[in-house]
């Protein structure tokens, strides 16, 4: 049996699942309204419903993430495809553990579609297994990535959990400076989810449409010697090439609505594995995540979180803001553990030194010290309410930047996982 032919089909099998699932926890938020059923009987009918499905996908993902372990050889978190499909499967267990405890049947609505968003993602990437690097080579790596994986993905719940606290809240009928504010903000959340959504739905219709240009790029590097060393290597572009690679040529350029050359090439101080192509999708998943926004909001005529609001009214967001804290107070010392300490043995272990502040580890610094600052204030300052749940979905935005953003701006020992 090839077992990675197997394990590609399970997390076909666990993507569908999630969907049905996050349709079935749609339905329990949305159609409450016009069911003839008491509206806690029917969240609580479509809720369980779609808890088994996701239930059912996580069993299919741990499938797939163990039979690819099998066949490849290694544990599967070793570039960014392994490392997403590891990272939603986590978040898929963190849920799955919060609702456990909560019997929140809402969670579902909020937490799914950013599975399905990262399941969706990592396919982006090259799915071939791929052999380790010696650096890789170690079974610190099975304990520094699966535990700082895990932390991240209470994070992630965290943020779900706090972002329907915030639409919950929010006050359209406020007209004041405050209460514009807060509608904005909120709205703005959304906006950056969308943007998401808009990268995928560009990439796959490019991708669909067998879409090519190819750049020839020279990179020139300094050695410790003072020694200059130059380095040819062709990027592909799936996207039309609003940006081009720094200190490129083209080699071909297919035309894409009479764009027949890029627009300008990429900055120099972007270092990050092929930078240039990186920011271009940036580009695009803004333009086609603001296009989809803008159609979304024809079709409803009103802010997407006035949509959503109303279909909260019967949470309280109390329980919103407990769900979040407590995902997160049990997501810190995890990420701590696997981001931070266990990292450093690992970088003993690989490149004799603890710490040298390499972008990656300055980012996982960052975010441990942000979320550090997160429990003093709600614990010793009495931040609750929506400060806190500000706090959190802006987290989740530094633990996102940490694991792809950083790719982008800076190249370091970690850029091996942006291949």
């Amino acid at each position: 049996m090839n077992w990675v032919d197997f394990s590609s089909n399970a997390f076909v099998v666990a993507f569908y699942l999630y969907c049905a699932s996050f349709i079935c926890f749609a339905i329990a938020v949305g159609g409450k309204r016009w069911s003839n059923r008491k509206p806690e009987d029917h969240v609580n009918r479509w809720g369980k419903i779609g808890f088994a499905g996701a239930v059912a996908g996580w069993i299919a993902h741990l499938t797939f993430f163990f039979t690819r372990w099998y066949g490849g050889g290694h544990i599967p978190t070793s570039n960014m495809y392994e490392f997403m499909t590891f990272l939603a499967m986590a978040i898929m267990f963190a849920f799955i553990v919060v609702h456990l405890i909560y019997r929140n049947m809402l969670l579902g609505a909020f937490a799914l579609p950013l599975v399905i968003i990262i399941v969706s993602y990592a396919s982006v990437f090259p799915s071939e297994v791929q052999p380790l690097i010696p650096a890789l080579n170690h079974y610190w790596l099975k304990i520094h990535v699966t535990t700082a994986a895990l932390g991240e993905a209470f994070f992630a719940v965290g943020f779900a959990a706090a972002l329907m606290q915030l639409i919950r809240v929010v006050d359209y009928t406020r007209k004041d400076k405050a209460g514009k504010r807060a509608q904005f903000w909120t709205e703005f959340s959304l906006v950056v989810i969308i943007v998401l959504i808009g990268f995928l739905v560009a990439v796959f219709s490019f991708r669909g449409a067998g879409y090519e240009s190819v750049f020839r790029q020279e990179t020139i590097t300094i050695d410790a010697n003072g020694i200059a060393n130059s380095e040819v290597k062709e990027v592909k572009y799936s996207l039309p090439p609003i940006v081009a690679p720094y200190n490129s040529e083209t080699v071909s350029f297919q035309s894409f609505i009479g764009m027949d050359k890029q627009l300008f090439d990429s900055p120099s101080w972007l270092k990050g594995v092929n930078a240039g192509r990186k920011l271009n999708t940036v580009i695009w998943s803004v333009i086609a995540g603001l296009v989809l926004y803008g159609l979304l909001r024809l079709l409803a005529r009103k802010p997407i979180a006035a949509v959503i609001q109303p279909h909260l009214t019967d949470i309280d967001p109390e329980d919103l803001e407990e769900i979040s804290y407590r995902s997160i107070a049990i997501g810190f010392p995890v990420f701590t553990l696997g981001a931070l300490i266990f990292a450093m043995i690992w970088a003993e272990i690989a490149w004799s030194r603890f710490w040298g502040w390499d972008p990656k580890e300055v980012w996982a610094l960052v975010t441990f010290l942000y979320y550090s600052v997160y429990l003093h204030l709600r614990l010793s300052r009495g931040w609750q309410g929506t400060r806190s749940a500000w706090l959190a979905v802006i987290g989740f935005l530094v633990v996102m930047f940490t694991l792809i953003g950083v790719n982008l701006v800076i190249a370091g020992l970690h850029s091996y996982a942006g291949v």
